[in-house]
């Protein structure tokens, strides 16, 4: 449900600003503002799940995520559902940690894999499922209010996950004594204020935020300075930090595992409002049709997660490495398919998004478990939040640069949107190769460490 809300509301955008009298402006907040308070959260929602126990905050945050999902279907207003859209986003971003902390704390060696395999499939599959479901729900409902449902049917959907919740998650003890003492509100706001600092003007990127906001990266960029230098003062004072920056200098692999993380989905979660406005736009194709010409890539990348997930205790890096291989493959055989037969382009993107999910099904279960692999379990919750937060700024990045190109493309080229895609699909594989890159440098440098110990944190009274 919280990935699927990403993507699933492109499609109805045109129904909502119809029947609500809304405007562009506010229709791209109902989309950024979701993803602005989901990335501004994702760290504290991970540390409060380690302080309270992850399946407190889990049935916790899935209840609000229930309730604004309702408030947003049921909104009369632009105002009222840019409202709900930003308190959606917070639940969001509470609940999403307690997923990767549950992984960690309930599953250990190929178990841990398999875990991660299933969490892996799921995020492929919803991200990139997204715009078919928008567009069978707006069939099924229809308009003026078909957009309504695309909201409430969270409704039973959480209902039902709140009982299996409350009945099947163990009971975990509380780990804090007092809120106000243990919890690091300070970090919180430097932290949520300098996230903000980058994902806002990109997020305004297509109103010329860059332009008029540019001042706020440098503005964030020392508000971020200042987080790393209160966490350790906090971890100096033995108290509770937000988030223990050793685990990006001790723990081996996560600094790695997330910059590849967050570069890997500023390449391939862009490319859906590309293909979307693509189909859309210049084939004339229906969201559900549009939604269906790129079902390959989630079906491929569904059923490879599950097999990358019981794979990843004996490969290990060498899956992300062949995934991200497999995933350059996919995008530029895209480009090259709409070029050479840009009249049959939703069946000719078939093969090269079938090869790209299959490898996309590679990269996101084994790094998540590659990643988290050292972190202690006690930090699993804020480690998942500080994972997250990466990727969710690396799909702020991507969507709105590779919209931006696919843009500036059909203008420059006198609508010729085959040239647009191809280029757009172009930008996107480099930026994969990026990623590559630093799976083969983590690959290489594991290999050198065979046979060392890995590095943990030694416990303290802050822990």
């Amino acid at each position: 449900m919280v990935l699927l809300d990403v993507s699933i509301v492109n499609v109805a955008l045109p129904s909502m600003q119809r029947d609500l009298g809304a405007s562009a402006g506010g229709m791209q907040w109902v989309v950024s503002g979701y993803a602005l308070t989901f990335g501004l959260v994702l760290v504290a929602g991970g540390r409060l799940g380690d302080a309270l126990g992850r399946r407190r905050m889990f049935l916790f945050a899935l209840t609000g995520f229930v309730l604004t999902s309702a408030l947003a279907g049921a909104a009369p207003t632009e105002v009222l559902l840019i409202l709900a859209r930003l308190l959606q986003g917070v639940a969001g971003g509470l609940l999403t940690p307690q997923n990767t902390g549950l992984i960690q704390e309930l599953f250990a060696g190929p178990e841990r894999g398999r875990a991660f395999g299933m969490f892996g499939a799921t995020v492929g599959l919803s991200t990139a499922i997204g715009p078919v479901l928008g567009g069978v729900i707006l069939a099924a409902f229809g308009d003026p209010e078909g957009w309504r449902w695309v909201f409430f049917v969270n409704i039973p959907i959480g209902a039902l996950a709140l009982v299996l919740a409350a009945k099947l998650l163990p009971k975990s003890p509380r780990r804090v004594r007092g809120l106000k003492s243990e919890l690091d509100f300070v970090g919180a706001l430097l932290l949520g204020l300098a996230v903000a600092g980058v994902l806002f003007p990109v997020m305004e990127a297509e109103q010329g935020g860059l332009g008029t906001l540019w001042w706020m990266f440098p503005v964030a960029v020392v508000l971020g300075v200042l987080f790393v230098w209160w966490e350790r003062r906090l971890v100096r004072l033995e108290r509770a930090p937000l988030l223990d920056v050793r685990l990006f200098t001790t723990v081996r692999g996560f600094t790695s595992g997330a910059t590849l993380g967050s570069v890997y989905f500023c390449a391939f979660t862009g490319i859906w409002l590309v293909f979307a406005m693509f189909f859309q736009q210049g084939l004339g194709y229906t969201p559900l049709e549009s939604g269906l010409a790129v079902t390959p890539f989630a079906v491929g990348s569904a059923v490879s997660s599950v097999v990358a997930g019981r794979l990843v205790e004996r490969w290990g890096r060498r899956l992300t490495v062949t995934g991200l291989s497999m995933v350059v493959l996919g995008m530029l055989g895209s480009g090259a398919a709409v070029l050479l037969f840009p009249a049959h382009a939703g069946l000719a993107v078939a093969l090269p998004l079938l090869v790209g999910g299959l490898g996309g099904g590679m990269v996101i279960s084994p790094n998540t478990t590659l990643t988290l692999e050292c972190v202690p379990t006690r930090m699993a919750g804020v480690a998942g939040g500080a994972l997250q937060t990466g990727q969710r700024i690396g799909t702020a990045i991507g969507t709105a640069m590779l919209a931006s190109i696919f843009h500036a493309v059909v203008t420059g080229s006198g609508k010729d949107y085959p040239v647009a895609l191809a280029v757009s699909m172009g930008c996107a594989a480099g930026l994969t190769a990026v990623a590559l890159g630093l799976g083969v440098f983590e690959l290489r440098r594991r290999r050198v460490a065979v046979g060392e110990k890995p590095s943990v944190f030694v416990d303290s009274p802050s822990g």
